[in-house]
């Protein structure tokens, strides 16, 4: 898990794996929004759902990794950049982060109960889709946020 990279940084294993997930992971949620897009909206759910509790694992990876590795300030520490200016940015990412994980939550739970009772596709498919497209902006917003924090830790 600590041993070195693969993407020729400082950052260890782990964080390489993680941040290489983060970066495709707007790419794998649009592949599964182009299934409602041509129809295919229980391939769709069944996509979504994956790609989300994949995400979750994923998480729990990073959360345990920077813990065990000592945190933010023991990666911080190989770095030529204001702790400071780290820290905004470390703390603009997990708002949006976190934010985007309740929203996407929020739509993966509330999006199978409509299919079940059959809104969806149909009636609730305008705030569906509304709701969509903040989670996936969000998911996007996280990806470039979580490669600047990469990038600012072991890159500069």
């Amino acid at each position: 898990m600590f041993e070195a990279g693969f993407l020729g940084t400082r950052a260890p294993f782990f964080m390489d794996v993680v941040t290489l997930i983060v970066a495709c992971l707007p790419l794998f949620v649009y592949v599964a929004i182009l299934f409602a897009k041509n129809k295919k909206y229980k391939l769709h759910g069944v996509v979504q759902t994956l790609i989300f509790v994949f995400s979750v694992v994923i998480i729990g990876y990073f959360e345990m990794g920077v813990r065990v590795g000592g945190g933010f300030n023991a990666f911080m520490s190989g770095s030529g950049v204001s702790h400071t200016y780290a820290s905004i940015i470390l703390g603009v990412h997990i708002v949006i982060a976190t934010v985007t994980l309740f929203y996407w939550t929020y739509i993966i739970v509330y999006a199978n109960y409509e299919f079940k009772r059959q809104l969806l596709p149909g009636r609730a498919s305008s705030s569906h889709k509304r709701l969509a497209i903040q989670t996936f902006t969000g998911i996007v917003l996280t990806s470039f946020s979580g490669i600047w924090v990469y990038l600012l830790l072991f890159v500069y």
